[in-house]
């Protein structure tokens, strides 16, 4: 579905991304490891064009998007959350959701109602809390907000930015579990994350970032057990 080649990005005269070649299936969960400062977030803000690249090239099922427009890569079905959640804290929760429709002309209301039930059904906190300000929810509830609006625009793939930052422990399972739930609905994933253990724990695949490098792939199982992953990111 997604394909990245020989991505590079700099901030000046900082490298921050070199040679990056990254694959995502349509139906995985992949995830990108690695440490503050590894270009984790640089990497899907390249994939959505809201910075400048320096070479590579990324296509979306088969379509080279390395230059288009962010709104035209939103239409083509790709939908970001980006990592603090960046909801509108005056708006209601409701309001914030049809917030997530805003450029798809072709939602009907009917597809709108329809999305609706799709995202309560798996957020049902929401459906409880729709008239409350998107600021007055817990820290939880805003991430789940944040997932559920980017979901309204029914995206192909949906990109997770540091989902479980600063959330507690029995919250973060709870995301873990509606990442997997995403999955079944059909959608693809590519989650970036610092809490690694978990995030190996529910992807197909993983890649280990360092200094603007992926030093290491392969399947969630194999990078549980690697011992420089153990080492570096799972404190054994």
């Amino acid at each position: 579905m997604l394909d990245i080649e020989n991505l590079s990005v700099n901030y000046g005269y900082v490298s921050a991304l070199r040679g990056v070649d990254l694959h995502v299936g349509q139906g995985e969960i992949i995830t990108l490891i690695g440490g503050n400062g590894a270009g984790k977030t640089t990497t899907l803000m390249s994939i959505s064009n809201l910075i400048e690249k320096a070479e590579g090239r990324i296509t979306f099922k088969g379509k080279d998007i390395t230059g288009m427009a962010p709104h035209r890569i939103v239409k083509m079905g790709i939908c970001h959350v980006p990592e603090g959640r960046r909801i509108f804290p005056s708006l209601s929760v409701r309001e914030n959701l049809v917030a997530g429709t805003v450029g798809n002309t072709a939602l009907k209301k009917a597809d709108q109602a329809r999305r609706f039930e799709e995202v309560y059904a798996l957020f049902p906190r929401l459906r409880e809390r729709m008239q409350q300000n998107g600021g007055s929810l817990s820290g939880g509830e805003q991430q789940m907000l944040a997932i559920a609006r980017g979901l309204m625009m029914d995206p192909d793939l949906i990109m997770l930015d540091e989902p479980s930052l600063g959330l507690a422990p029995i919250i973060v399972e709870e995301i873990f579990e509606l990442i997997l739930k995403i999955k079944q609905k059909g959608k693809t994933i590519l989650l970036i994350e610092q809490n690694a253990g978990m995030a190996l724990q529910v992807a197909d695949r993983g890649y280990v970032l360092v200094t603007g490098q992926i030093t290491l792939g392969g399947t969630g199982k194999e990078l549980l057990v690697n011992p420089e992953v153990r080492r570096a990111y799972l404190g054994m």
